[in-house]
This record gives structure tokens, C-alpha cells and sequence, in this order.
């Protein structure tokens, strides 16, 4: 290893880090503490998993938003009383959402610094629901196995047993001496534990998936990317996801042994060596890719935002590497307000009389979340 690139280190500490977790759940099951889910969310799960199983993204926009509001809860908290938690390495939680995929152990990981829970949080808010908010999703559902409702009734969370087995949560609050983790199968039943890692996170929130088998294109970096910027390009608060690159690096020679280099005591003439051809190896390093550059113009004053930033705003939005031909941008307020912004392309697209394909030029996003 002490050969190897720092890159390529940190990328194997990263991934050891990973696997560490489900070992520790095994080394914590006789301090597990065994909880069952209120019935409701039991009824919820069912309708989740079964009647949303073709919409399967919309686990990592929930996952994203609830991290960006903890991050959101968190400096709110810290304006009036500011903290500097650390972890048991003396790192401090970063202000940020990170994404790593584990495609050997098919192991998912989203982190945050975010306010993170207690253990009683974790009970209340990862066990139960209100009755009522559950009640009227499951009604709305029997109408329309709309995916988009998850987020209206507060159920974002339970989406993620659309894509993985198992669900591990670490999370550690400011007001807790203890980092705890709950998990479970979805099976009616859950457990909280102390963490076995100590605090690994200082603050906020780790989630850790068990991919299932048919879900597996969950752990590619591409899919990944795609979903996050398209539901969650808007967020806030950064979005890291860790890929994976691979270089050539030149091999170095290993100093020949004194006797391959001691010369002719003889004097007699060497004969001319060809030169030998550099040899290179591929070396796999990781490094964060920030996902959301992009900002939403759309929430400041028309006269904030200059002509380029439009137009870098257009083209990053629309794919054209043209200027828009006509922009509008106003805010309505009423029953309904929202703030909107239009643009009008300088071309027609080469597909607009295509009838068999779908057009989506209209995008509506709620607290920076494409919905």
C-alpha cells in the first residue's frame, strides 16, 4: 500500500470505511434493541414497494432533499448557537452531501453534515408516522401510483427499500454523546444500536443500502449522476459522488543489484544495449465530483442576474450551445405564488415535429427539487 498513490489510498480507506459498518452490525447484535414498526407505516411500506416498483429514482431525490434540510436545520441551529463538533479523528462534519457506491459488497452510502438524530429520534421519526399524513398518501395512492406524492405526505424516507434489501442509518446529534445506527429489512420490524465505530461522523447522517440484485445499476457512478442532477441540481448545499478514475502511471525501475551493475574488471568493451521501452501500469484513484454547479436564477431579482448568466443558465439547462433568442423572467403572487423563468431558442429543435417523441420543456421545482 505504501506504494501506492495517496489517491488510490484514500479510495481503498474509503472503501474499507464502507464494509466496516456491516461488519460492526454483526459485532453489535447482542446490544440491538428490537422495535416494530406502527402499523400504518407497515401498510405504507407495502404500498411503496409494490405500487412504485417501475419508479424506483425517486429514492435518491428523497434522500438528497432530507439531507439538504437537515444541512438547512443545522446552520439555522448554529446562528444563534454556534457549535464546532468533532469526530473521534478530529474532523469536522463538513457542510455538504457526499454519494459513494461499493459495487463488490453492493453497498450504497449518502452522507451528511447535517443536525443529525438521537436514538429517540430515530425511533419516532424512522418507526412511525402520523396516522392521519399516512392515512391520506395510501387513499391518494389508490387513485394514482404517482411517485411524486411520496414527497408530498412526508414518506420520502421509506422509498429506499425500492432499491435495497437492508437499510443501515448512523447518525450522531449534537445532543448525544453516542453515534447510533438503525436498520432494517422492512419487514415490520426494526433496530437501534449504538454505533460499534464510535463517532465516525461527528454530526449528521449516514445512510448504507444493501442494493438488491435487480438493482444493481444503482451503483454505477453514470446512473447516479444522471438522477441527482436532474431531480437535485438546485440543492443548496453541495452534492459530492465519488468516481472512480483510472491512470497510467510510468513504473519505476527497481535499482539493479550491486553485482548485475559492477563493471568488467577486465575492461572488456559492453556491447550497446537497446534502450528498453517505458513501461506504464493502470492505477484506479477516487475523487469527489461536485454534481451542482448550476444555481437557480429564477429565485433572485430579475435585475441581480446579468445577460451571462442567463445565458450560461440556458445553455447548462437546455444542452444548446446557442444564446436563447428571448428570455422572460417575472413572479406571480396570488392563491398560488411561484417565480418562473422562460426562454425561447434562437432555433427550432431539429425533433419539434417529431409527434412520437415526448417533450418536457416545462419544469417545476419546489424548494429547489424538481418535482
Amino acid at each position: 500500500m505504501f506504494g501506492m498513490p495517496v489517491k488510490a489510498v484514500m479510495g481503498v480507506l474509503l472503501m474499507a470505511l464502507t464494509v466496516q459498518l456491516a461488519m460492526g452490525s454483526t459485532e453489535a447484535a447482542a446490544n440491538e434493541e428490537k422495535h416494530g414498526f406502527q402499523a400504518e407505516v407497515s401498510k405504507m411500506l407495502d404500498i411503496i414497494i409494490n405500487a412504485l416498483y417501475t419508479n424506483r429514482d425517486i429514492f435518491l431525490r428523497e434522500v438528497i432533499s432530507n439531507a439538504s434540510d437537515a444541512l438547512d436545520k443545522i446552520r439555522f441551529l448554529y446562528l444563534t448557537s454556534p457549535k464546532t463538533p468533532k469526530n473521534k479523528d478530529g474532523e469536522e462534519p463538513k457542510m455538504d452531501i457526499r454519494i459513494k457506491a461499493d459495487k463488490e459488497n453492493r453497498i450504497l452510502t449518502i452522507q451528511d453534515g447535517g443536525v443529525g438524530m438521537t436514538k429517540e429520534d430515530l425511533v419516532a421519526h424512522l418507526g412511525s408516522l402520523g396516522a392521519s399524513g399516512t392515512k391520506n398518501f395510501a387513499e391518494k395512492m389508490k387513485e394514482s401510483n404517482d411517485a411524486g406524492l411520496i414527497g408530498q405526505f412526508g414518506v420520502g424516507f421509506y422509498s429506499v427499500f425500492l432499491v435495497a434489501d437492508e437499510v443501515r442509518v448512523a447518525s450522531k446529534n449534537d445532543d448525544s454523546e453516542v453515534q447510533w445506527v438503525w436498520k432494517s429489512k422492512a419487514d415490520g420490524e426494526f433496530f437501534v444500536y449504538e454505533d460499534p465505530r464510535g463517532n465516525s461522523l461527528g454530526r449528521g447522517t449516514e445512510i448504507q443500502f444493501e442494493i438488491k440484485k435487480d438493482a444493481e445499476e444503482y451503483l454505477d457512478a453514470g446512473k447516479l449522476k444522471e438522477i441527482a442532477q436532474r431531480y437535485s441540481e438546485f440543492i443548496q448545499f453541495p452534492i459530492y459522488l465519488q468516481v472512480e478514475k483510472t491512470e497510467k502511471v510510468k513504473v519505476e525501475k527497481e535499482a539493479k543489484e550491486d553485482e548485475e551493475k559492477k563493471e568488467d574488471e577486465e575492461g572488456a568493451e559492453k556491447e550497446d544495449e537497446e534502450e528498453e521501452e517505458e513501461e506504464f501500469e493502470d492505477v484506479v484513484t477516487y475523487e469527489w465530483e461536485l454534481l451542482n454547479e448550476n444555481k437557480p436564477i429564477w429565485q433572485r431579482k430579475p435585475e441581480d442576474v446579468t445577460e451571462e448568466e442567463y445565458n450560461s443558465f440556458y445553455k447548462a439547462i437546455s444542452k444548446d450551445y446557442r444564446d436563447p433568442m428571448y428570455k422572460t423572467h417575472f413572479s406571480a403572487e396570488g392563491e398560488v405564488e411561484f417565480k418562473s423563468l422562460l426562454f425561447i431558442p434562437s432555433k427550432s429543435p431539429s425533433e419539434q415535429w417529431d409527434m412520437n417523441k415526448e417533450v418536457k420543456n416545462i419544469r417545476l421545482y419546489v424548494r429547489r427539487v424538481f418535482i
